[in-house]
């Protein structure tokens, strides 16, 4: 067992195979690390559960059962869009699930700083996730925990904008049995589908229902049923299937409402909600294979601020033969306001954006409204000075010529007389 005088950190050996190199999350399951897989020479992220030092030994099991359970689910699925699971390690009788590692930002990361995602971009990231979760429920697994926070988007390297699911952590298989303790509800409430917030057993409907409000949240800027912190005061508003209303779907709210449908029986499924995402996407994306397998363009504004501050073309830094492309900038510019869409280049979606104005500061003559003549430099007033020097030398020399004339002729005068 692990205690806390010797939990693992960094440059912690686990299962004697990955070295860990920093904690990058944590959950309600446990930490995530970046580590390094020492026998294949990779970088994995390894789900560290929590320790089960000082669990009773029954809750202890639970425990690791749950985490092996969540390895051999994850692995049977293999999709673009949902991350890989590549092994379950056993370290001090501890269990450690080893995952694919995607340097990305997640949808909730987005939401905290640009507020919402246009409906476009909205339906094309949650129709590739519908599609991970439609094989995910052909192979009999259920994710239970889909929400904003457990959608990747890739922010670097060749495969930026492609989106994963991730955390697999409380997935469940339609033919386990259940493992965790009778009326433990488990899971993020702001995103369970009704039957679940009154203690029904999850199914397929159940995770159609969270995607929705995922999608809800994403384009409104807040789940469904607010931003209640009190736990049981959200699950009742859950249970009671209404939500607040719909203000910035647009085309998409018909959409939305079906998959947010407080009757589980007259929902679609997750492959009809896929179709249905795509379809609406497609109308702007231009065709059905662009929505689910190209990339995405949504970043926070802070790494779309950091790729749009580069240098001018030409000069060290800028994109060109030779050097490295610029970094994409996000389709969510303002997210609070809405923009109108456009076809770019490469296909992807991005909103129409005017530039931001640069308010009027009197010390800066660059930002001046109008015409402004701006002061001269301490250069150009050197320049000056100069110039006015040299033309009082000059005249303070033809004064010593004409004065020196003045009193040789002077001279000669009265020698001659």
């Amino acid at each position: 067992m692990t205690s806390p005088a010797d939990a693992p950190g960094p440059s912690y050996l686990v299962a004697g195979r990955y070295r860990l190199i920093r904690r990058i999350g944590h959950g309600g399951m446990g930490a995530v690390w970046l580590a390094h897989d020492q026998l294949l020479d990779r970088e994995v992220a390894v789900k560290q559960v929590l320790t089960t030092s000082g669990m009773d030994d029954s809750v202890a099991e639970t425990s690791r059962a749950r985490a092996l359970r969540e390895g051999r689910l994850a692995a049977r699925l293999s999709h673009r869009n949902a991350i890989a699971m590549h092994d379950v390690a056993l370290d001090r009788d501890e269990p450690w699930l080893v995952m694919e590692f995607l340097p990305s930002h997640s949808v909730a990361d987005v939401l905290q700083q640009n507020g919402t995602i246009e409906p476009v971009e909205a339906a094309q990231i949650c129709a590739q996730v519908a599609d991970a979760i439609t094989e995910a429920h052909a192979s009999g697994i259920i994710h239970r925990d889909i929400k904003p926070a457990n959608i990747l988007i890739a922010n670097t390297g060749r495969n930026v904008g492609l989106v994963k699911i991730t955390d697999f952590g409380i997935s469940r298989a339609k033919d386990d049995v259940t493992i965790t303790q009778t009326g433990v509800v488990t899971g993020t409430p702001a995103y369970f589908a009704p039957e679940v917030a009154r203690g029904e057993e999850p199914g397929e409907a159940s995770d159609v229902y969270s995607l929705g409000s995922t999608l809800y949240t994403m384009i409104e800027g807040r789940p469904p049923f607010g931003n209640e912190d009190n736990y049981i005061a959200t699950l009742h508003r859950v249970a009671l299937g209404q939500i607040n209303p719909i203000t910035r779907a647009g085309g998409l709210s018909s959409i939305l409402l079906k998959l947010l449908e407080p009757n589980p029986a007259n929902r679609p499924t997750m492959a009809q909600a896929r179709d249905q995402l795509t379809q609406f996407a497609a109308d702007t994306l231009g065709t059905t294979d662009n929505v689910l397998t190209g990339l995405v363009s949504t970043r926070p504004l802070a790494e779309q601020n950091r790729a749009t501050t580069l240098p001018p073309a030409g000069q060290p830094g800028a994109s060109g033969p030779g050097t490295s492309p610029a970094p994409r900038t996000s389709a969510l510019n303002e997210p609070s306001h809405p923009h109108q869409p456009t076809q770019v280049a490469s296909g992807h979606y991005a909103p129409r954006t005017t530039p931001t104005p640069i308010p009027y500061n009197p010390t800066d003559y660059s930002s001046a409204p109008g015409q402004y003549t701006p002061p001269p430099t301490y250069y150009q007033q050197q320049q000056q000075q100069r110039g006015s020097d040299s033309h009082a030398g000059l005249a303070a020399a033809i004064f010593a010529v004409f004065a020196l004339l003045t009193a040789i002729i002077a001279g000669v005068i009265i020698l001659v007389m």
